[in-house]
């Protein structure tokens, strides 16, 4: 029996991390990226819709629909990351003019319409950013909860934090979104910085990609270079950690990352703790239970997916 490929929506604020994922989506067999959503995050929603599309252009993406999505968070003010991701949002490579235009819906109505139109449990939601969109979609359309295979999500830390001491930052830029979404009763796995931390760019997996020689290699190295300064200066890393393409990872092979399940849901009121995403570990979970969080990562398994994808989508001409 021949496997399908696992159909995804990618919602995402690119971001160094999140062009990587988008590379690996478009790159991998085993996923049909069915459509990309843009959201506010890492930087203003124009910035990352701008970075999305160009990223489309470096690894060919032609036949995906790309739309912008909320300009900000359900309630609260606008947070960006410049000290990670620069001003642009995507600094360090030279980006080229993006070719492919916008889809004229508005994200939600990408999603809505996209999961509505596929059979029932066949599309997996994968945001990378906040979670504005994706609780946007939800309240309008709260049909596509039963209809969507899983949602997994890069955000969040059961034991670790960045925005705060104890909250990471697409959960605490848009919580009241989080909440609404990890308390739908699709499946949610969570796949957050106590897992992402894992996800190092060493010296080892930099030899790999730049081994492969082509454009979308060479932009990926650009990436990781500044991305790297930026986390050494900001966070004390070494090497730096590439978050959202775990994500991706589990949906294309989740036996290179392990879970944990756990009720898991969102503190709104704390005055230190706004954001955190709080992982009951308690007790064991019991049959509702339908949230889960990532543990483990296959470290060698998850860097040769992301060098295998860039060697499938080959060289490109910019």
């Amino acid at each position: 029996m021949i496997n399908q490929p696992k159909k995804i929506i990618l919602d995402c604020d690119p971001g160094h991390d999140d062009a990587i994922a988008l590379l690996l989506a478009h790159g991998n067999p085993n996923i049909e990226l069915l459509a990309v959503t843009t959201v506010v995050g890492n930087q203003t929603l124009d910035k990352v819709t701008r970075n999305a599309l160009s990223v489309a252009r470096i690894a060919n993406i032609t036949n995906v629909p790309f739309a912008a999505g909320a300009v900000r968070p359900l309630i609260r003010n606008v947070e960006i990351a410049p000290d990670i991701h620069g001003d642009s949002g995507l600094d360090g490579p030279v980006l080229p003019e993006p070719i492919i235009q916008l889809d004229k819906r508005h994200a939600i109505d990408l999603i809505i319409d996209t999961i509505m139109s596929h059979p029932p449990k066949t599309v997996t939601l994968v945001p990378t950013g906040g979670l504005t969109n994706i609780a946007m979609a939800v309240r309008k359309e709260p049909k596509i909860v039963e209809r969507v295979k899983e949602v997994v999500l890069m955000g969040g830390g059961y034991h670790v934090g960045n925005w705060s001491a104890v909250a990471e930052f697409n959960i605490k830029i848009d919580p009241e979104a989080a909440h609404i979404v990890f308390n739908e009763k699709w499946p949610v796995t969570m796949v957050g910085l106590d897992l992402t931390h894992q996800a190092l760019a060493t010296p080892e997996v930099i030899e790999k990609i730049k081994a492969i020689k082509t454009k979308p290699a060479k932009f990926v190295l650009e990436m990781l270079e500044f991305f790297g300064k930026m986390y050494k200066q900001a966070q004390g890393f070494t090497y730096p950690p590439v978050h959202d393409p775990c994500a991706v990872a589990y949906v294309i092979n989740p036996e290179l990352i392990k879970t944990k399940r756990v009720p898991v849901d969102i503190e709104l009121t704390g005055t230190l703790t706004l954001g955190m995403t709080v992982a009951d570990f308690r007790f064991p979970p019991d049959d509702n239970c339908h949230t889960q969080v990532a543990t483990e990562l296959d470290h060698t398994g998850f860097w040769d997916l992301i060098v295998d994808s860039l060697k499938r989508i080959g060289e490109v001409n910019l």
